[in-house]
């Protein structure tokens, strides 16, 4: 059942997506070459406490029985890790690196939710049009998030300028709503077609996560890496790009009478 949220809880709301988005700011000024993904970490965990909130990710459950829940406050994904990469001191960034964090700030009883992804250092006029292109299709997508509109619209303006750029969308994952619970219905695919799904209304709270990669991927999930997803490319498929980049971005939607507002995210100007 979607949730609509109330004046009262759309600010409450806004208090943690502030913080979400100000801790990925943090993570933002930190990542250079040779910092390990845990210092990032501990960082965003640090920041996140003391602004009296609470990292949601950190001891998030698995949703099989019998795995451990998720260790840490971030999920940090690089290059050919596509989602729900896991910091590690071992893991240390380099030049040329693309890193996708993804974070949650719980709040006053809500959540605030966004992802970001960046470019360690200088890198490949390749890996930059990857990001770029990401970057540009969630702005694609969210000219739909308005009261009337239906989430196929979203989905199909985004995949539709993803696959006209080169790249693909990855089926699997999407996003969803979100607010008392970290994730809440509806679910948000990453593609569609217009005019169908789910009819949106004033006060609901989507999030749109896109993920652009440069091939053809499947999934290989496994215990021992808890939430880590790895890809393997396909044995025919030629890449022109470096093997396994991806790229993602998300944001808290505000779905209003006549426009949408992000929670976690400030269009530029000529979005």
């Amino acid at each position: 059942m979607v949730e609509i949220k109330s004046k009262r809880e759309i600010e409450l709301m806004r208090e943690a997506s502030k913080i979400a988005s100000q801790t990925q700011k943090l993570v933002e000024s930190l990542i250079k070459p040779g910092i390990s993904t845990i210092e990032l970490d501990k960082a965003a965990e640090k920041f996140i406490l003391d602004n009296n909130a609470i990292p949601a990710q950190k001891n998030y459950p698995h949703y099989e029985k019998g795995v451990a829940p998720f260790p840490a406050t971030l999920c940090i994904s690089i290059n050919d890790v596509v989602i729900h990469g896991i910091p590690s001191k071992k893991l240390i960034l380099k030049e040329g690196d693309i890193v996708s964090v993804d974070l949650v700030v719980y709040k006053n009883g809500f959540h605030g939710d966004c992802a970001r992804t960046y470019i360690v250092g200088n890198t490949t006029s390749e890996a930059k049009r990857l990001v770029e292109t990401t970057k540009q299709a969630f702005f694609e997508g969210i000219k739909f998030a308005k009261a009337g509109n239906r989430i196929g619209d979203i989905s199909h303006a985004i995949g539709e300028f993803v696959n006209k750029n080169g790249y693909s969308v990855v089926r699997e994952l999407g996003g969803h709503g979100v607010g008392i619970d970290f994730h809440e219905d509806p679910f948000v695919a990453h593609v569609g077609s217009k005019g169908k799904g789910m009819v949106l209304v004033p006060g609901m709270i989507i999030t749109i996560a896109w993920v652009a990669v440069t091939m053809t991927i499947v999934f290989l999930y496994s215990d021992e890496i808890l939430f880590n997803a790895s890809i393997t490319i396909f044995p025919d498929f030629e890449s022109k790009f470096p093997v396994g980049s991806s790229a993602s971005i998300r944001s808290g939607l505000l779905i209003n009478a006549r426009h949408m507002a992000t929670l976690c995210f400030s269009p530029p100007d000529n979005s």
